[in-house]
């Protein structure tokens, strides 16, 4: 029999405020153990919670950004269970008053993944086990999370991942959290089952808990599929199950029973009023947001002419796609923008060494001067060989455009002079004009480096290139 996946998605993001939920503690990241926590956020007997209202506006940019409703009533509910992160028993959550509803995210192969519910809540405290010993640091108790609902829509694994790094990319742009997986602001409990392919009836699913890489969630998510598959067609049936991944040896393994909503027994929060969001404060949150990375990525394909995997680069990280159009809101043709692209994507990002680096974008050249240096390119001034040299510099010393580019450089090469450079160079290199007569179209690539050494990257190398083709065809090597 064949079978088919049916994935469904519980995505957790720490907000970026710079308190807790229901108490004025830090939410900054390490710290010592237990040191950014009070008597609120740990639940101890006669302290009262308060409603961080941050929070409530973070989650309505996060609903807006993903296409949701936002429910002018909702309401907060105690989530009870016993566990050690949670020293009062209970978490404060959403449970069927969300803030945010019916919404959706359009994947690139037109498939449309629904969003349940976006709910406000709590985070718990952090389990260390160390030497059979376990300890509990507090410090992140009560950070304030939103939790993404998807509906149970996804099914290839591919499409889990690409859903995921589209709501990272999101919920960066729109600057409600720094969705550092590594960190653990952003985690994702993944629920997987299988049925017969047509089926429209649901197997039974399991959980895999808090999930923090991409590519962990990709093997995770294969191999629970591959292992529900082996115990039906053995005859057996999948239980509903909470499982870690174990992602030193690749499998899944149960941690306990999957529990049901009721097992939670939840009931309205008694120490918190109820949340009204009003139409008026919905269009407020609206008129602030930024254009978002989807359309951004579909302008720089569709406006600007970007190779689709060129525009992803450039759109992906926030500071660079500013420095990008600023560069060339003043430009004059298509060609500029795909200079602007190439220089950045090649000369820019080859000094970064991390995801990181790229997200802060911090360099010494403004967008002022990356303008001058695509107009020269684009008058014909300089080469592109030239246009990426003078960046390096620019790079490297915080010099500007006309500190390095002089009077002579920006005379170029003319063509009788380049005529005679490509003369020499197939004369000097006459195995290299045979190699490429032969039918090794690589080997023009060396005669076309002997130009551009020759002239001090001054030449126009795709002039060079049609000439030394022309003469090879003429001298017939």
């Amino acid at each position: 029999m064949i079978y088919e996946l049916v994935v469904g998605l519980e995505t957790h993001v720490e907000l970026s405020t710079k308190s807790k939920i229901f108490c004025g503690c830090t939410t900054a990241f390490k710290g010592e153990p237990n040191t950014h926590c009070c008597p609120i956020c740990i639940g101890l007997p006669g302290t009262m919670p308060r409603l961080n209202e941050g929070v409530v506006q973070y989650a309505v940019a996060a609903g807006l950004a993903l296409n949701c409703k936002i429910a002018e009533f909702s309401k907060m509910d105690r989530k009870n269970y016993v566990y050690p992160d949670l020293p009062k028993a209970y978490q404060i959550s959403q449970h069927d008053k969300p803030l945010c509803y019916e919404g959706h995210v359009l994947l690139s192969n037109g498939r449309k993944i629904g969003i349940e519910r976006i709910h406000i809540e709590e985070d718990a405290g952090k389990l260390i086990h160390q030497g059979g010993a376990t300890f509990i640091d507090y410090n992140r108790g009560g950070v304030p999370l939103i939790e993404i609902v998807s509906k149970p829509d996804f099914r290839d694994v591919e499409e889990v991942v690409e859903y995921l790094e589209l709501l990272q990319l999101t919920m960066r742009y729109i600057e409600v959290s720094d969705c550092k997986m590594q960190e653990g602001s952003l985690r994702c409990d993944v629920n997987v089952s299988v049925m017969p392919k047509g089926s429209s009836k649901f197997g039974i699913r399991t959980e895999i808990k808090n999930m923090n890489s991409f590519n962990n969630i990709r093997k995770a998510v294969q191999y629970e599929m591959n292992r529900q598959i082996d115990i039906l067609e053995s005859g057996g049936a999948v239980t509903q199950q909470t499982m870690r991944y174990m992602a030193d040896v690749g499998v899944t393994e149960p941690m306990r029973g999957k529990e049901d909503a009721h097992d939670y027994r939840y009931f309205k929060e008694p120490d918190l009023v109820n949340i009204y969001v009003s139409k008026e404060q919905v269009e407020c949150i609206a008129s602030k947001m930024p254009e978002l990375f989807s359309s951004k990525l579909n302008r720089y394909v569709n406006e600007y002419r970007i190779p689709l995997e060129d525009a992803r680069l450039l759109a992906e990280y926030k500071n660079v796609a500013k420095f990008f159009e600023d560069s060339v809101k003043c430009a004059r043709s298509e060609q500029s923008y795909k200079n602007c692209a190439n220089l950045i994507l090649s000369v820019i990002f080859s000094k970064f060494n991390s995801e990181e680096e790229k997200e802060i974008f911090n360099i010494s050249v403004s967008s002022e001067e990356m303008f001058k240096l695509l107009s020269l390119q684009e008058e014909k001034k300089i080469s592109n060989n030239m246009a990426k040299k003078t960046l390096e510099k620019m790079l490297e010393t915080g010099s500007k455009v006309f500190d390095i580019i002089s009077e002579a450089d920006l005379q170029g090469v003319s063509e009788d002079r380049l005529l005679e450079i490509c003369n020499l160079a197939l004369n000097e290199n006459e195995k290299a004009a045979k190699d490429y007569a032969s039918g090794k179209d690589r080997a023009i690539k060396s005669l076309i480096g002997f130009v551009m050494k020759q002239t001090k990257g001054r030449a126009d190398a795709a002039l060079a290139e049609r000439i030394l083709k022309d003469i090879i065809a003429e001298r017939k090597f």
